[in-house]
């Protein structure tokens, strides 16, 4: 089956030229030049992954990410001719998993797209080694043994799980888990993190899945 890849770029010459380099790679690529259609379609029907476009007419990349990072973890890799340091955190911060600055080979392009779906598709199985996550029942179980979290702890080891040595900000799990922006604390979300590694440790002591980055936030790691 073909991986869906969106094209979300205002230069159409530039679009159409990701979009050929993209077919003859095997992908199915479709188009979108405003930025205001974007969280529509990615709502009805999810691509495999976006290259998104930071300057964009009716709404930017960043307002974007940010807006698709409230409802869904598809991979999103940024593109923009903005080369300073504060734009790649920014993009990053956003929730973005990649970042390429213009100009730029399309056979880059094609390399990065397909680095991005290896790292983060395919069967959560394989990639955690053991931990199996069922999305339909919020059941979790780590070499057999049931986990018995809780729908946030459950949401919560999902999202790092979903893309292993990727580091999330407490800022950026808040507004996965919570996203209808209720008000949570930093130590509301240490306290699942805590009640979550106690769990994986009862089921198996010798295993440390979920790390903290001090400073910085927490990752995914077997």
């Amino acid at each position: 089956m073909k991986r869906h890849i969106l094209i979300v770029e205002d230069e159409l010459r530039l679009a159409a030229l990701l979009r050929d380099y993209l077919q003859q790679a095997g992908f199915e690529v479709f188009c979108l030049h405003n930025g205001l259609d974007v969280i529509p379609l990615v709502h009805s029907q999810t691509p495999d992954l976006i290259l998104l476009d930071l300057m964009l007419p009716g709404k930017n990349g960043m307002e974007i990410c940010k807006g698709i990072r409230h409802f869904s973890n598809v991979p999103i890799i940024m593109v923009t001719a903005r080369i300073e340091e504060i734009d790649r955190l920014l993009g990053l911060e956003f929730g973005a998993d990649d970042y390429i600055c213009k100009p730029f080979s399309p056979r880059e392009v094609v390399a990065r797209v397909k680095a991005v779906l290896r790292r983060t598709s395919g069967p959560l199985s394989e990639q955690m080694r053991g931990l199996l996550l069922d999305k339909d029942s919020y059941k979790a179980t780590l070499d057999g043994h049931d986990l018995d979290l809780t729908a946030v702890e459950f949401q919560l080891l999902y999202l790092l799980a979903s893309t292993p040595g990727r580091i999330y900000s407490r800022d950026q799990v808040m507004n996965q888990i919570y996203p209808d922006q209720r008000t949570v604390s930093y130590r509301t979300i240490d306290s699942h993190i805590k009640k979550l590694r106690k769990k994986i440790a009862q089921a198996q002591p010798d295993r440390e899945l979920v790390h903290s980055v001090y400073g910085v936030g927490y990752k995914y790691e077997n």
